[in-house]
């Protein structure tokens, strides 16, 4: 190697940064790219959010960790990429003209611009500026992901297209399939559009360069899946009755990824580690929502949200300070019960992204205000799509409102990790006997599952008639919390 080639590798190092996927939560494999804020040819500064991506967990903001011009967007959005893969790649000297190529493996930090980049390509537009970033870490392990090198055209220059005035030389050969145990030349948005279809990328006619398989291509292969076969051509043939579509043809099919594929592995976890036990309880909340239109006047929670969630999430912390003992994890790897001097309240929450359970850290030392204002906070983000993984870890107990659906009660399952959660149903009037006499009441259902492993029947029940005390006569909240 020469000392000018020498010299060319070392300012190309230093010219082309990439920004790998970091693993932005605990240990996690994959994220999904929902939205990038830049193009090619943005600028952007250290500091400034570039894409936005999904994890397993949550949904996070990328933020870039140096100054230039975006040079590549490497998948587009709707694509998942593997953690320690490069996905955006940043001239640090837009000015400096084009850059020479180098044989040099790019590190951590960086790249060398392709030969070429197709239509198929060019990233989405979008704006970055002012956002502010909510990156957990950079700690991203290597990856093993490669890009397929390019072949060479055997030709010069651009062809031009039909229908701008200029036809093709000669016709274009035939498409051909891929040959069999070889694996189709495709990008990776083509891949998922393949996946998301059903079709098997090894068996689709390639139209593009190289044998590259295209979006038409696999659009052309999954309308020759779905059609019925032409018949024969027999005389007088009688004319065949309309069929009716197939049953792939009413299906919609839905990967299961991000936080639905968490959910699901969490659930079935859960279902079958920790055996359930679920109890229930009828109970006159009158009072409760008395007192829940009565703070909403009161001048020490002005501005904050005021519901009968808040009192139920007060009436179980009052009963686990009560009986600490229902606050604890199940350690199997030490064979250890550990108690929980703190608890940590999940709020499950159904988002567009789908269910997430945040919690309200240290919510037993919290005051009603407090809560209140935690709890707000926890719904705003989780409505927003912004929870971060951190707000989802560490959780002791969870609350999970189906009333709001107008469902009476259920047997939740156990966020894993966790020893209890409760499930507060619909508050509706119902006749009720009251001080001798049958009026109507506003009563609710309340359900309380446990791991039976670390609660027994007894504590499960004691917690949770604490709570529909509490909640049929609040006053207790003074007396007992």
């Amino acid at each position: 190697m020469t000392a000018s080639t020498t010299n060319a590798n070392t300012a190309n190092d230093q010219r082309f940064r990439e920004f790998k996927m970091p693993d932005v939560g605990e240990g996690l494999t994959e994220a999904e790219i929902l939205k990038w804020y830049v193009a090619a040819g943005d600028t952007v500064s250290d500091g400034q959010v570039v894409c936005e991506v999904e994890t397993a967990k949550a949904a996070v903001e990328l933020p870039i960790p140096f100054d230039g011009a975006v040079h590549e967007l490497r998948f587009d959005e709707g694509v998942t990429v593997d953690v320690g893969t490069a996905i955006i790649v940043v001239d640090t000297q837009p000015g400096a003209g084009p850059a020479e190529p180098s044989a040099t493996v790019p590190d951590q930090q960086t790249y060398y611009p392709p030969k070429d980049r197709t239509a198929e390509e060019e990233p989405g537009e979008g704006e970055g500026e002012g956002r502010k970033a909510v990156l957990v870490g950079y700690g991203a392990a290597p990856s093993s992901t490669k890009r397929r090198a390019r072949k060479p055209q055997p030709g010069a220059g651009a062809p031009e297209l039909n229908g701008h005035g200029a036809a093709p030389a000669a016709p274009a050969p035939a498409p051909e399939a891929p040959a069999s145990g070889g694996r189709a030349l495709a990008k990776p948005p083509v891949r998922k559009l393949a996946k998301d279809l059903g079709i098997d990328l090894a068996s689709v006619a390639a139209t593009g360069p190289d044998g590259t398989v295209t979006r038409e291509d696999v659009h052309a292969a999954a309308a020759t899946a779905v059609a019925p076969a032409e018949p024969e051509t027999v005389a007088a043939a009688p004319e065949a009755a309309p069929q009716p579509a197939g049953p792939a043809a009413r299906e919609v099919r839905i990967p299961i990824k991000g936080v639905r594929k968490a959910t699901a592995q969490a659930m079935v976890a859960s279902a079958f580690t920790a055996p359930h036990v679920t109890e229930f309880i009828t109970v006159d909340v009158t009072r409760t929502m008395k007192l829940v239109q009565e703070l909403k006047s009161d001048p020490d929670m002005a501005g904050l949200r005021v519901n009968p969630l808040l009192l139920v999430a007060k009436a179980f912390l009052v009963a686990i300070r009560r009986h600490p003992e229902v606050n604890a994890a199940w350690d199997e790897a030490n064979q250890e019960i550990v108690r929980k001097e703190y608890v940590n309240l999940g709020i499950a929450a159904a988002t567009p992204r789908g269910l997430i359970v945040p919690n309200i850290k240290d919510a037993g030392a919290k005051t009603l205000p407090e809560l209140s204002a935690a709890l707000g906070d926890l719904v705003a983000t989780a409505r927003e799509g912004k929870t971060s993984p951190a707000d989802m870890a560490g959780g002791t107990v969870t609350i999970t409102n189906v009333g709001v659906f107008g469902v009476d009660t259920g047997t939740p399952i156990l966020n894993p990790g966790e020893s209890a959660i409760l499930a507060f149903g619909t508050v509706k009037l119902q006749p009720w006997v009251h001080k001798g006499k049958v009026k109507p009441r506003q009563v609710t259902t309340l359900a309380l599952s446990f791991d039976h492993r670390l609660v027994d029947g007894e504590l499960g029940s004691k917690v949770l008639a604490d709570v529909a005390a509490v909640l049929e006569h609040p006053k207790r909240l003074i007396t007992w919390g």
